[in-house]
């Protein structure tokens, strides 16, 4: 099983309000499972996280 993180430790990660956690995961940005009145995430949810938010960089076409 893999380590489980709070919302607090996802803010803490990101440099975010937990706010901001509670919010990614009820509009699904982020999975989370629901323990009681707490959500935890694990690790693979945060990867999938990560390279659905990923962005790229266009390179320029100046020579």
């Amino acid at each position: 099983m893999s380590k489980m993180y709070t919302c607090a430790d996802v803010a803490q990660r990101y440099g975010v309000k937990v706010i901001t956690v509670w919010d990614w995961i009820r509009k699904e940005k982020l999975s989370a499972i629901k323990i009681g009145r707490d959500y935890r995430v694990s690790e693979e949810d945060l990867k999938v996280f990560e390279e659905n938010n990923r962005t790229t960089r266009k390179q320029s076409n100046i020579s």
